[in-house]
């Protein structure tokens, strides 16, 4: 309405003597024609200004891409020939043989149960990714030991639906050994003081997001056991080591750095306490694996359907026997020959804890499971592959 009124106030009281030269209205069209000139000039300058800045940034490249937060990779699957190899893999070759589809299966744990499973006839297929958490030169090799014993690993992704799929219709396996996960640190058990830790101990305080992963993993499983019927065991492994190990692993770079000669950060706890692990060896750990799966009830559903209760337990495998962090280094320093340059640290708060030490009681009872190997021993076995497998030791383990 205001406007309306400032309009009508421009025409003139003699109807007939309009004054053109000095109406406001051409006047204020003048001034906008050039407002709008200097604006659409401003809006080019600006623009270009960006695109230059945009095209010479180095910010405008990708980013390197998270390997933890990275969509689903595409691999190369399928066809009479994948076929052939997969069911070559998978077939039984021993009487009461099993036929397992093994995941993770170029990782630490999964290379040494895929062998141990084909040394005894069991059907065996793998299933890895091939990530790159650490150096996959050593999942290709350990891919490498397997395929000379007759393990086919199919590279693929847990994730792939459609794969599975497949891998479920061109092989009825028996069992499944899920062991592909992102791997880390710190215990189910999380801050539980109570030791030894025992399966019927609270796990609901986890100290990592890794070790609340695990808790959320067994809850998971009970749940899909309770409404499908699904025969499922949950493995609590504690500290495993041995040949083919794990880079990111605190006896594994012992060795790496100490033999270069760099110091090691070795963490204590508040008040000088004492940071210790149960260590375990990888092939006590196999035994456990394999008695998991010798013990196992077949699922009681079928079609989604839940026909009866369904076998669930959890164990701990471990060794049962921890030992101080720093007696580690001591027994790699014996074995190397070479003196390590300790760095003593306050054990960070970023989810690792200041023990573990399992209760094995259950899974002595149950899978007649019983660990064999003391560190010394696991540890010379260690070392002696680390130094041929690398080729950079010049000292031979003792």
């Amino acid at each position: 309405m205001s406007k309306q009124m400032s309009h009508l106030d421009n025409i003139p009281s003699t109807p007939g003597k309009f004054k053109m030269d000095k109406s406001p209205y051409i006047h204020n069209r003048l001034r906008w024609h050039s407002s709008l000139a200097k604006l659409t000039f401003w809006s080019f300058m600006f623009l270009g200004l960006i695109l230059i800045f945009f095209f010479r940034s180095p910010s405008s490249n990708p980013l390197p891409q998270d390997p933890s937060r990275r969509s689903l990779r595409t691999y190369n699957w399928g066809g009479p020939a994948w076929e052939k190899r997969v069911r070559s893999s998978a077939r039984i070759r021993s009487r009461n043989g099993i036929s397992v589809l093994v995941t993770g299966a170029a990782g630490f744990v999964g290379t040494h149960v895929s062998a141990a499973l084909k040394r005894r006839g069991d059907g065996v297929l793998g299933l890895d990714n091939f990530n790159d958490y650490y150096d996959p030169s050593l999942k290709r090799a350990r891919q490498a030991l397997l395929e000379r014993s007759g393990v086919f690993i199919v590279e693929g992704d847990i994730n792939d639906s459609a794969l599975l799929r497949k891998l479920f219709e061109v092989v009825a396996f028996t069992h499944v050994m899920h062991l592909a996960a992102q791997a880390g640190v710190s215990s189910v058990y999380g801050l539980n003081t109570k030791v030894p830790f025992s399966e019927r101990d609270r796990t609901d305080q986890p100290a990592s997001l890794y070790a609340a992963t695990k808790k959320a993993g067994e809850e998971i499983a009970h749940t899909y056991n309770h409404i499908y019927g699904l025969s499922l065991t949950g493995l609590r492994f504690f500290t495993v080591y041995g040949p083919w190990g794990r880079p990111d692993m605190a006896y594994f770079f012992f060795t790496r750095d100490i033999l270069k000669g760099k110091s090691i950060s070795i963490f204590e706890a508040a008040n000088h306490g004492t940071v210790a692990r149960d260590f375990t060896y990888i092939d006590d750990i196999v035994k456990g694996c394999l008695a998991a799966l010798d013990t196992a009830e077949k699922s009681t559903g079928s079609g989604g359907k839940k026909k009866g209760p369904a076998q669930l337990r959890v164990f701990n495998l471990g060794n049962t026997s921890p030992v101080p962090v720093s007696d580690l280094v001591s027994i790699l320093e014996r074995l190397l020959k070479v003196n390590a340059k300790r760095n003593i640290m306050k054990l960070p708060r970023n989810g690792d804890v200041q023990f573990t030490h399992a209760n094995i009681s259950l899974a002595q009872r149950e899978l007649g499971y019983k660990p064999s190997t003391d560190l010394q021993t696991g540890l010379k076995k260690f070392v002696r592959w680390y130094l041929s497998y690398y080729s950079g030791g010049k000292k031979a383990a003792g």
